[in-house]
């Protein structure tokens, strides 16, 4: 394994075809995201057939993220498709206004007269145009135009610090709950929450259809970042979606709350997937930007479990290139990033086992400069645990159960391996574990390595085993 990062490539029409999706395979996606956003219920089924087919023929792990659209507070459609805005020029946001014009644009989100009031600033098209409220009457928003450009049909709105209230889940979310239950998939990424409320029914409505996916929450609003903690504790990740993030609080604010984001949600065990404009040139270069390249290494600094591409793979010219280059980012800032797990330990309290052991695991392998460690689990908690602390060693999860290899594509650090379990023999499934990491040419005979496992087998939560072995000889006492 090596690239520790994950890479999260959304697809589109530039990626759907069995060819690409093979070579996307091969060049190193961990998890793909269908962008419930755009297309129907059958074009992200065939899409999950087409990532799973292309899977079973490289014969490796990637997981399937659901991405819900959220409420769509956006301008409606005009006339002749675009206008032109010009700075100083009076323009009326109109919920009743069926096509719009030079003087005024419907609203997909009809009730936004009532969360704004003179004197907000509205911004448009991920903040590019700026309008300042000049009177709320009934339906319409009257704005003047501070900052001007072309506007064209259903680009997005943000009010400049935030307060919109228009629900995280709309009727076509609970709808893509639903459809993303039925293909199958092994995250949900919930758009605009606001509070932990957002994400307990998302989960609530996930469960009812079935599904055991792992919620992620997408941390685009001015209140998700004030609720950070309980969002967090309410999910199983965040993505830090820095696109409509910068346009509510300003972009300058970005980076500085990206790091904060990823640390906090370390401390919690949670995953974390940096996504937006991460290398959006490569929508139409075959090589990426150098600061682009910064920005990937960056965050792979900060420590995110993966990082993701939007229209670059769903849309762009370079689909594979662009993940081959982002891989080859990931590997190069892995290199350079200091192991501090001493430091890391010191203020750290375990009060249960099965933690202690992976905890145990992660400070004895890297002491013992331990070429792979082995972890025999159930639903992969103890793997999450371990991918919290950067030690320096490759971790590989081995499960029989198929939802947790699933859930595991996207763990830093992690490469999930089911394992059948046909007998509940510690020794024999500790032997059965070496055994196939040596067949895969993970490790070697000489070579150290760490195992851990559970007893009773098969239970939940019942890690409370390390052993150190070298492979091929005598266990290490």
């Amino acid at each position: 394994m090596l690239r520790h990062t994950k890479i999260v490539a959304t697809l589109g029409p530039a990626s759907s075809s069995p060819e690409i999706l093979e070579r996307l395979v091969r060049a190193g996606v961990d998890v793909v995201r269908m962008n419930f956003s755009h297309g129907t219920a059958d074009d992200h089924r065939a899409r999950a057939e087409g990532i799973r087919a292309a899977v079973a023929r490289v014969g490796r792990t990637v997981g399937i993220l659901g991405d819900l659209q959220g409420p769509k507070i956006r301008v409606g459609k005009f006339e002749q498709g675009k206008i032109e805005l010009k700075a100083g020029a009076k323009f009326i946001l109109d919920a009743q206004c069926p096509l719009g014009n030079e003087t005024r644009v419907g609203l997909d989100y009809r009730d936004l007269p009532k969360d704004v009031a003179a004197g907000d600033i509205l911004l448009l098209d991920d903040g590019r145009l700026k309008l300042e409220v000049v009177s709320v009457r009934g339906d319409e928003i009257h704005t003047r135009v501070r900052v001007g450009g072309p506007l064209s049909n259903n680009k997005g709105i943000n009010r400049q610090g935030g307060g919109l209230t228009a629900p995280a889940l709309t009727a076509k979310d609970m709808d893509d709950i639903r459809t993303a239950a039925a293909i199958g998939v092994d995250f949900v990424a919930v758009s605009f929450p606001k509070s932990a409320a957002d994400m307990t029914l998302a989960r609530q409505l996930l469960r009812a259809a079935g599904s055991t996916a792992l919620l992620i929450a997408k941390i685009e609003r001015v209140e998700a970042v004030s609720n950070m903690a309980e969002i967090l504790d309410a999910s199983d990740g965040i993505m830090v979606a820095r696109g409509d993030l910068a346009v509510e609080v300003g972009d300058a604010s970005v980076p500085a709350l990206q790091k904060r984001m990823i640390r906090l949600a370390r401390d919690k065990n949670k995953l974390t997937i940096t996504a937006t404009q991460m290398m959006e040139s490569m929508i139409h270069s075959p090589v990426p930007t150098r600061a682009e390249v910064s920005d990937v290494a960056n965050a792979v600094l900060d420590g995110t479990d993966a990082v993701m591409l939007s229209a670059e793979t769903a849309a762009g010219s370079y689909p594979v290139e662009t993940v081959e280059s982002m891989s080859r980012i990931c590997i190069e800032a892995e290199r350079s990033a200091q192991v501090t797990l001493d430091r890391e330990f010191l203020d750290r309290v375990f009060t249960r086992i099965d933690q202690s052991i992976a905890m145990a695991a992660i400070w004895t392998s890297s002491h013992l400069k331990v070429k792979a460690i082995a972890a025999l689990t159930q639903t992969g908690s103890t793997a999450l645990w371990m991918s919290r602390l950067n030690c320096g060693v490759p971790i590989y999860a081995l499960t029989p159960d198929a939802e947790a290899v699933g859930h595991m594509a996207l763990y830093r650090g992690v490469c999930p391996l089911p394992m059948p379990q046909q007998h509940n023999d510690r020794d024999r499934l500790l032997a059965e574990a070496e055994q196939l990491l040596i067949d895969r040419g993970v490790v070697e005979p000489g070579d150290l390595m760490a195992l851990t496992i559970g007893e009773p087998i098969g239970s939940t939560g019942g890690t409370n085993t390390l052993k150190i072995v070298r492979v091929g000889e005598h266990q290490i006492n």
